[in-house]
């Protein structure tokens, strides 16, 4: 309940903050040519094949418009749909839906665009893996993290850390700083943070090696081969500690990665680089 809380607010205010952005003082262009008692009826419509996500947070959009506006799902988030489905159906003040149509569609685009690749992703995991899942990053687009992870929990992914601040990551940079992967793990449980809550970045076999003698509860394995992924894999197997793989995952590198019996994939490209599905609003 909390996170959906969080969740809640944190699309309450980007709406606010995308509005004033889109609309500011008015729209202009809609109050020149549409008669202030006029109403309308339309439709949100998926033009290309797709997972959806975010018909919430555009709904929410039309209520700060004009509270006035009806809008009426006819498909839940995480639903595939056709190219040509309805999404939703709106109907009221058509001030208030014409003014509401971009910064809604923004969102909605966006977001199923995120759950659309996270499907595409899952799925081919699952076919190759049935141990493997994937996993979502930090890159994210500032301010839009919780509802980004949130599509991609549509498309079937599963959240890594949300932030710095709910999860220990020794990574490269750490390691660097504090003179070795041992020496990082040694400082983290030295302050008071148990092994199975630790996550460290190893390069090389060597590297995992020295995480596991360590003790660690998981271990990303970054950019490394197939060959070696798969000899980390038995290690870390052999002494119960979590794997994942990491850098430069693509759809056609993904199956072969899953194959190595790795416990996560995790992409950043789910949320940085995921193309927007095509959705339109269309007044009938």
């Amino acid at each position: 309940m909390g996170n959906e809380n969080k969740l809640t607010r944190v699309a309450d205010f980007m709406i606010k903050l995308a509005l004033a952005e889109d609309v500011g003082p008015g729209d202009i262009t809609t109050r020149a040519i549409v008669p202030a008692g006029q109403r309308a009826k339309a439709v949100l419509r998926a033009k290309q094949r797709g997972v959806i996500a975010g018909l919430g947070v555009a709904k929410e959009v039309f209520r700060h418009v004009d509270p006035r506006i009806s809008f009426k799902a006819k498909v839940r988030d995480g639903a595939a749909v056709k190219q040509g489905a309805i999404l939703a159906v709106l109907s009221g003040p058509a001030r208030g839906i014409l003014t509401g149509e971009r910064v809604a569609l923004n969102f909605l685009q966006h977001l199923s665009g995120i759950a659309t690749l996270a499907r595409t992703f899952s799925l081919l995991v699952t076919r190759y893996s049935l141990r493997t899942k994937m996993l979502d990053t930090r890159k994210t687009t500032p301010g839009l993290r919780l509802l980004e992870k949130y599509a991609v929990r549509c498309g079937g992914g599963v959240n890594h850390r949300l932030g710095l601040h709910d999860a220990i990551l020794i990574k490269d940079n750490h390691i660097k700083l504090s003179g070795g992967i041992g020496e990082a793990i040694f400082q983290a449980k030295k302050n008071g943070y148990r092994a199975a809550k630790i996550e460290v970045e190893a390069k090389t076999l060597g590297e995992v090696r020295t995480a596991l003698e360590f003790g660690v509860g998981r271990i990303l394995l970054d950019n490394m081969g197939l060959k070696t992924v798969r000899q980390a894999v038995q290690l870390c197997r052999k002494a119960k500690v979590q794997t994942e793989a990491s850098g430069g995952v693509t759809l056609k590198s993904v199956r072969a990665i899953a194959q190595t019996g790795v416990d996560y994939i995790s992409v950043g490209a789910l949320t940085h680089s995921a193309p927007a599905l095509d959705i339109s609003l269309k007044v009938i």
